[in-house]
């Protein structure tokens, strides 16, 4: 019997049978960013796969200051893909990062955090797999501009398809633009980008991605969605970086631009990416059972402990100050953190599509495509754990139109923090159940806190903000 050729084996005959001339090396900065570095042929061989390639790391987010920046990639064989994007025959391959001296995983790699996560829920013996389904929403725009100086900022995004082109010369305006909050699933000429999204779609699935769908989405002004099947958690976070990067490069050789920001379009739906998940043990299904809509009584703790942890949760997975001006009432995103079936008003959903025990799973809504996948969905499955095993009970499920509700009946509701300031103090003062089996670690949460404080949140209150100018020039 022939002997099966290994995943190392398998990347260097790929390479030869196809002539490939580089291989480029991806790998993730702290914020949630793919980087590469990009080799010829003739550097890469099957002792790349164990000595790795040095780097300089010192300009990466988030990172080890200058006196430490030597580093190391070291890629995974098992994330071989060809990059339509580039002109010479280049395979992609994403990468581990290591620390030179020691050759152990550098504790700030998200995707280190991730496969100790994988590791974690391993050791507890509750599951063996956990399975992530993100649904990242984003916009297709026909052109963008931005700027900040000491003595101005503005903005401005444009696409045919915005409402507010109705009534512009196009020579000749056709008229066809979605109503806001009316872009969900109108079919040509109101949804102009069907090719497009198919395009995007076949690029995808050549990658080696399993779509599920693609569709116009709620928003005015080109909000679409493609729908990725539900991996492992590596796998899943992988394949989002894939997702993000062929995505935007499709939509820049059709001379368009995409961005998965939150909330780029005032007065309508932001995007959000509602994260499906459920455990599994030797192939069988855990969230699956006689409780409420047909859940486990495990399942009800793992919602138990997402909700608990919800607050703190959000400064990760919706890590930027643009993620709040999605998170608020009115438009389809979920800021009460409440449970039901059937139910998208509430911030944990329970799909009933089908009866089937393989299909019964989680799912988040309060999450937002900025996030760095590997630390979303690593946090999310951490709060999840520590519900089961505390046995934190997620209270009644709120089976009603929540955005309906009047504020007497929300009272005792709890709600997401208003600011990325808010959420990382909730973070601060509650990331206990992330420190297990050393998935997170406290360098990384103080990091990230840090980051986030420095970079984002105090630039952005020191800057005045265009809107001001009409609020109080004239005080």
């Amino acid at each position: 019997m022939a002997k099966e050729m290994s995943a190392i084996d398998k990347v260097l005959k790929f390479v030869q049978e196809n002539n490939i001339q580089f291989v480029d090396m991806k790998f993730m900065d702290m914020p949630g960013q793919w980087q590469h570095i990009t080799f010829p042929v003739t550097q890469f061989n099957a002792g790349s796969f164990e000595d790795g390639f040095g780097f300089d790391g010192s300009s990466i987010r988030g990172w080890k200051a200058i006196n430490e920046s030597d580093m190391l990639i070291i890629p995974d064989p098992n994330t071989l893909w060809v990059d339509p994007f580039v002109t010479a025959p280049t395979i992609s391959l994403t990468c581990d990062v290591y620390e030179p001296a020691t050759k152990e995983k550098y504790s700030r790699c998200p995707r280190n955090i991730a496969q100790k996560a994988q590791a974690y829920l391993l050791s507890t013996g509750i599951a063996d797999t956990v399975y992530f389904g993100p649904e990242a929403e984003f916009f297709v725009f026909d052109d963008v501009r931005f700027d900040s100086s000491q003595n101005s900022s503005f903005y401005f995004v444009d696409s045919v398809e915005g409402k507010w082109n109705s009534g512009r010369d196009e020579g000749p305006n056709l008229g066809y633009k979605p109503r806001y909050k009316e872009g969900y699933f109108p079919v040509a000429p109101t949804d102009s980008l069907m090719d497009l999204r198919n395009e995007m779609v076949i690029n995808l699935m050549n990658a080696g991605l399993d779509i599920e769908a693609q569709h116009h989405e709620v928003a005015s002004g080109g909000q679409c969605e493609i729908d990725v099947r539900f991996q492992p958690l590596l796998l899943a976070a992988d394949q989002l970086l894939m997702f993000k990067y062929i995505i935007k490069n499709t939509a820049k050789k059709n001379n368009r631009t995409v961005t998965f920001m939150p909330k780029p379009i005032f007065g309508d739906n932001g995007s959000g990416m509602h994260v499906h998940s459920s455990l599994w043990k030797k192939g069988k299904p855990l969230f699956a059972g006689n409780g409420y809509a047909g859940l486990s009584e495990m399942a009800l703790y793992y919602i138990g402990g997402i909700l608990k942890h919800a607050p703190s949760l959000l400064a990760i997975t919706n890590p930027t100050t643009n993620s709040y001006k999605r998170l608020v009432p009115g438009f389809e995103a979920p800021v009460n953190l409440a449970y039901s079936q059937r139910n998208r008003s509430a911030s944990i959903r329970i799909p009933m599509y089908s009866n089937n025990p393989k299909a019964k799973r989680v799912e988040f809504r309060c999450p937002d495509p900025s996030t760095n996948p590997y630390l979303a969905f690593s946090a999310i499955m951490m709060a999840g754990l520590d519900g089961i095993i505390n046995r934190i009970d997620p209270g009644e499920p709120l089976d009603k139109d929540i955005y309906d509700m009047e504020p007497e009946e929300l009272k005792n509701v709890p709600s997401t923090p208003g600011s990325l300031d808010a959420a990382l103090e909730c973070l601060r003062k509650d990331h206990d159940y992330l420190l297990k089996g050393d998935v997170f670690t406290e360098d990384v949460i103080e990091t990230w806190i840090k980051y986030k404080t420095d970079k984002e949140i105090k630039p952005m209150a020191l800057q005045p903000h265009p809107y001001e100018f009409s609020l109080y020039y004239d005080v």
